[in-house]
């Protein structure tokens, strides 16, 4: 039997899903239940949840912008999530209709979405797999179909390292993905933190999730981008980098950091 496509041995439907809580909070369509249920439980501990979602959303979309700005046509998104509107593709293209973007994500649901939006697009792939196995993402024969490592490439991890524990050395995670990018190459990345707050109970929400919710601090996630140099202004809540116009209010109490940098020479 199928559900949405994929086989149903291979959907958990029973607990919550990272990825579709995300998108209940973003108002998007493609979640169940048990994963409102979640979403509900997440605003109701930390009723900045859903503002720092759509945050972490609008600084994925400006950091798309700045590394087409900077010249850069390659854009490899693991941990992609459920395909939302305007998707990374769609954003970069706006400014260089030739980026090819490829997008990696370990739930099979997440690409069988991306794969019927996307269609037969040449400019990008849809690949099932694990940033907590790095080499069979960058290894993998549709990345390489559209993503040239001899040239720059823009890596964007946003939302994705906080589901990896510390047991499953994300650092070295982020270092592996670093040594496949050449010279030139973008770091985009976004976390949870709980610098902010105590959001213990919110943490409890993805304890029952098919993920937990690993949150770190200014300086752990810092760390993650050693080996780049930070673009301006480094590493920040997400509303705060480089804001389209004033951010809104309440901002200052999103718990996401992020930052953009470059892989220099």
């Amino acid at each position: 039997m199928t559900r949405d496509g994929v086989p149903t041995e291979e959907i958990d439907v029973g607990r919550p899903h990272p990825a579709r809580i995300y998108d209940y909070l973003l108002g998007g369509r493609d979640h169940y239940e048990v994963d409102r249920l979640a979403g509900d439980a997440l605003t109701a501990q930390a009723p900045e949840a859903r503002m720092s979602v759509r945050a972490n959303r609008a600084f994925l979309r400006r950091a798309v912008r700045h590394v087409a700005g900077a010249g850069v046509r390659q854009i490899l998104d693991v941990g992609t999530g459920l395909p939302t509107a305007p998707n990374v593709h769609e954003t970069a293209q706006e400014l260089a209709p030739d980026v090819r973007v490829a997008y990696v994500d370990n739930d099979p649901i997440v690409t069988r979405h991306a794969d019927a939006l996307l269609g037969d697009m040449g400019s990008t792939s849809v690949v099932l797999a694990d940033v907590r196995d790095p080499r069979s993402v960058v290894d993998h024969p549709d990345v390489r179909r559209v993503i040239d490592f001899g040239e720059p490439v823009a890596l964007f991890l946003v939302a994705i390292l906080h589901f990896v524990t510390d047991a499953e050395r994300p650092a070295e995670i982020v270092a592996t993905l670093r040594e496949a990018l050449p010279y030139g190459s973008f770091l985009a990345l976004s976390h949870a933190t709980g610098d902010l707050a105590d959001r213990g109970d919110a943490q409890a929400v993805y304890n029952r999730a098919t993920a937990t919710m690993n949150l770190r601090t200014h300086s752990e996630v810092e760390r993650f981008f050693d080996g780049f140099d930070l673009v301006d202004p480094g590493l920040v809540q997400v509303p705060f980098w480089r804001p389209d116009g004033p951010p809104p209010a309440g901002s200052e109490d999103v718990g996401f950091y992020g930052a953009v940098a470059r892989k220099a020479g």
